[in-house]
């Protein structure tokens, strides 16, 4: 219980976080439910819906009885987004996003002492579980490829944007001509595509290798699964064509797995490549119509309304601001090309002299 000013608002600010993360969580969940075919896993989602449901009302009262009146909440622009991909693309179409970010907060509870005595830090960890057997359960689909995927594509979209940003203006400030800056530009997108899918690969091979060796030796957690949530998992590979026994072994066998799926290295290599010469063709583009000063303009307006945006868009996967996110992609990139200009105006009049 807070014992001053300052700790009460702490904790008000605290309950209220938790609750608008509740509420987001039981309309993402109510929404899987909607919208999947399947009887059984649209069960599991009801289930997890109605878990984040009491959690939601227990902050609720947290908050009432500090005295604070508990405001109406509105699903935030992430999962509303996740819904309205849910809604038109089917539930599956979102499954590796949601695992995602269950896996990724599986500890905010942790430091909260009345969310660990009501066992809501172990209901987080048994939903990131149960959310990540319904993933790698779906046909083809498996979270090791997806998040490699995910990873080299925001990776690479930047890193493409980034540098090829400020090698093109690199060599803009040494005054060279337009067309010269362009070959210049499409040079380095080709070479930093190569690059980073060639790193990529060799990434992905070498965890997964050393994990087959036995090289890697990092541990996880034990899986302390309740008999509820093995029964939840006999029911996703239920749902999904498996015998009764089969589906049984399968909860089993997940409940004791002590290795994570680290992907397939081709599909992040390509990702990769694909994403790098993408991100990287904006900065040279507007070389193609446009020359001198001009062409130089327009290749910082469109750089920054992209770099903005991913930095904006992978919020959708951190759970990070919004604005914050795309500010601070914004900067670190126009401050990187600035640094490369002046340099290249620099050594561009010393040779020049």
């Amino acid at each position: 219980m807070p014992t001053d000013e300052r700790d009460l608002k702490d904790t008000i600010r605290q309950y209220l976080g938790n609750l608008q993360r509740e509420v987001d969580s039981v309309a993402l969940y109510r929404a899987l439910s909607a919208e999947e075919r399947k009887p059984e896993i649209a069960e599991v989602y009801k289930r997890l819906a109605a878990i984040e449901q009491a959690h939601k009302e227990f902050w609720k009262q947290r908050l009432l009885e500090l005295g604070h009146q508990v405001p109406e909440f509105s699903v935030g622009w992430r999962t509303r987004t996740l819904i309205w991909l849910a809604r038109h693309r089917g539930p599956d179409f979102v499954l590796p996003i949601v695992s995602t970010q269950e896996q990724a907060d599986v500890g905010h509870y942790d430091a909260q002492s009345e969310a660990v005595a009501g066992g809501f830090n172990a209901a987080e960890r048994s939903h990131a579980r149960i959310i990540r057997a319904l993933a790698v359960s779906m046909p083809n689909m498996s979270i090791g490829p997806l998040a490699n995927a995910l990873r080299a594509a925001v990776l690479g979209a930047n890193d493409g944007l980034a540098s090829n940003l400020s090698l093109v203006m690199g060599v803009s400030g040494a005054h060279l001509a337009s067309h010269a800056i362009m070959v210049t530009g499409l040079s380095g997108l080709v070479a930093g595509a190569c690059a980073m899918a060639m790193g990529e690969w060799l990434s992905v091979s070498t965890s997964r290798e050393s994990l087959e060796t036995g090289v890697d030796v990092e541990a996880r957690e034990p899986a302390d699964i309740s008999e509820e949530e093995r029964e939840q998992l006999a029911n996703i590979y239920s749902a999904h064509g498996f015998r009764t026994d089969e589906a049984r072994a399968l909860a089993d066998r997940l409940a004791n797995a002590t290795r994570e799926d680290f992907g397939y290295a081709w599909n992040a290599a390509i990702s990769s490549f694909l994403l790098f010469a993408t991100g990287a063709l904006f900065p040279v583009a507007p070389f193609f119509f446009l020359s001198g000063t001009t062409a130089v303009l327009a290749t910082i307006l469109i750089s920054s309304a992209v770099l903005f945006l991913i930095g904006a868009g992978v919020t959708l996967f951190t759970g990070r601001s919004f604005f914050f996110s795309g500010i601070r992609q914004l900067l670190v990139g126009l401050a990187a090309a600035g640094v490369t200009y002046t340099l290249g105006h620099f050594i561009g009049g010393a040779l020049s002299s």
